[in-house]
Order: C-alpha cells, then sequence, then structure tokens
C-alpha cells in the first residue's frame, strides 16, 4: 500500500455514510466529526508507527517504557509495584513483561532491602546497552516526524489535545 493510501485508510465511514451523518448535523457539527475521524486515523497511524519502531529494537512499548524508567534511575531501580502505578496496567501485565525482561538479561529483580514484600527492578548491563540503542534509533524517527512542525505548531498541537482530552473526560 502506498503512502496515500495508508494516511486515507481509516479516516472515516464512506461518503455514503458520511452523506447520511451530514443530513443530520449542522456544518459545525460536521466539522467536529470530520475532525473527530481526522484524529482517530492519525492515532491509530501513530499508534501503528510507535509499535513497530519498537518492535525492530526493545519489543514493545510497554517493554520501552520500563527500560527507560530504570534506566533514568541510574542503578537504584523501581519496584514492581511502582511500575505497575506508573503504566496504568494490572500486577500480572507488568510480572510478565518483567520476567520476559528478566530471561532476556535486561533486567534483575531482587527483594527490596528495607521491605521484604517489594521486587526492586534494576537494568542489566546487556539493558543498558539495548535500552540506549532503542533510544537513539527511536530518537532519530521522533525527530524526523516532528521536523515539518516549529515550535508555535506543536505547542498549539498539544493545547488542542488537551482541550480534545478534556472534553472526553468531562462527558463522563
Amino acid at each position: 500500500m502506498d503512502r496515500r493510501q495508508s494516511t486515507k485508510r481509516g479516516s472515516g465511514p464512506p461518503h455514503a455514510v458520511m452523506e447520511e451523518i451530514r443530513k443530520h448535523l449542522s456544518a459545525r457539527e460536521m466539522q467536529g466529526m470530520e475532525a473527530l475521524f481526522a484524529l482517530r486515523a492519525t492515532a491509530q497511524q501513530a499508534d501503528n508507527a510507535v509499535s513497530e519502531w519498537m518492535a525492530g529494537t526493545v519489543g514493545s512499548v510497554a517493554r520501552y517504557q520500563i527500560l527507560m524508567a530504570l534506566r533514568a534511575t541510574k542503578g537504584d531501580g523501581i519496584s514492581h509495584k511502582d511500575i505497575v502505578e506508573a503504566m496504568g496496567v494490572t500486577r500480572a501485565t507488568v510480572s510478565g513483561l518483567m520476567a520476559a525482561l528478566e530471561r532476556e538479561g535486561f533486567v534483575k529483580s531482587a527483594v527490596d532491602r528495607d521491605d521484604r514484600r517489594k521486587q526492586v527492578a534494576r537494568l542489566t548491563a546487556k539493558g543498558e546497552a539495548v535500552i540506549k540503542k532503542a533510544f537513539e534509533v527511536n530518537l532519530t524517527r521522533f525527530r524526523t516526524l516532528f521536523a515539518s512542525l516549529s515550535s508555535a505548531d506543536l505547542t498549539h498541537l498539544t493545547d488542542l489535545l488537551k482541550r480534545v482530552r478534556e472534553g472526553y473526560a468531562a462527558r463522563q
């Protein structure tokens, strides 16, 4: 599939469906509907791209998050419980991720000296090397992605996305 098709795919319902929707919405509401479809398609495209980037480096976005968090501690480590809370996932999810990272030799977990109920994870030298390389490779991709946007563009985009998130939160 060429680039034009990949950006168009998933950008909204077929023309006939949009025409039916248009009959029931004001011009302003239709703009909102079109913005929603564009946002959804862009979010899906971003998610797919980032997942592909991570698959080629550390395996997944979740693994990248864990390894970067551990790298940021500069050897102090993080408890598994804190990883669960930071990622907003279940303990079982983190357990599975940590087990895989340990099997691959990227992470080492040990019982906390001060609280024996806690497991604290730290990067191994192998883990440090793999996350460093993943960070560098993905930083290049990231820079390319946003190269055409000015600082003002990025600030405006971020503000708009924040307002959209707040709109979703307000309706719940």
